[in-house]
């Protein structure tokens, strides 16, 4: 099989690649994970509220987007959602979304209900008497959150954010079935173009493994730097 293995289409598409597909999946990772994490901590403070009215919402939306593959919320949002933004607004014409908006708002809208359980986790996390201990001082909520809960409970979920967010990039290479040119797309219509198969998914394979690897021991020493003495 390796026989005639072709090092060389990749050396003469390693700007294509890196440039462009690459930056491209780079690009979205770092936008869906920002706003994933917005999201989900909006979400999370709804699923902590002590109304139902708020907290069931925010729960009903977390556990449906969790029980539903990725790809077919990628599916659903690109050739549903123009259709149903032109019955909202009455609209003649489907709505034009585009594939990079529309892959933007699905990770972010997707990845928003992972970031909420582990925003939810570790605010949990913190002990009560840190929030009572607050409002004994005189602080407001926010005050309390701001300056007491969240810096402590940050610390407690950075590792477990971190996690979710390589596997974000991992995922990020599911825009490939809307022919987007990320770094799989890229590598895939080098592939056909050239007949080379082999060579392009097993490159793409190992620069995944190696960023990911790579990613994965950051992560373990950074919950050794954060981890609380027993």
């Amino acid at each position: 099989m390796f026989a005639g293995f072709d090092v060389d289409v990749i050396v003469r598409s390693r700007g294509y690649l890196f440039g462009t597909g690459m930056v491209f999946t780079l690009k979205l990772t770092v936008l869906a994970m920002c706003g994933g994490i917005v999201l989900g901590t909006m979400l999370a403070m709804m699923r902590l509220s002590g109304n139902r009215l708020i907290s069931l919402p925010a729960a009903t939306y977390v556990n449906l987007v969790r029980s539903v593959p990725l790809v077919l919320v990628i599916f659903w949002f690109y050739f549903l959602v123009p259709y149903i933004a032109a019955w909202v607004i009455d609209a003649a014409q489907p709505v034009k979304v585009g594939a990079f908006a529309s892959a933007l708002i699905t990770f972010v809208m997707f990845e928003a209900a992972y970031y909420c359980e582990i925003m939810r986790s570790g605010l949990q996390s913190v002990a009560r008497g840190q929030m009572l201990a607050g409002e004994a001082l005189g602080l407001t909520y926010g005050q309390v959150m701001g300056s007491v809960v969240l810096p402590q409970a940050v610390r407690n979920m950075l590792p477990v954010l971190l996690t979710q967010t390589i596997i974000l990039f991992q995922d990020v290479s599911l825009v490939y079935v809307l022919s987007i040119p990320d770094f799989v797309g890229a590598a895939s219509k080098i592939a056909q173009r050239d007949g080379r198969l082999v060579e392009m998914y097993l490159f793409v394979a190992v620069v995944y493994f190696v960023l990911c690897f790579a990613l994965s021991l950051l992560v373990k020493r950074v919950q050794r730097r954060v981890a609380v003495p027993s």
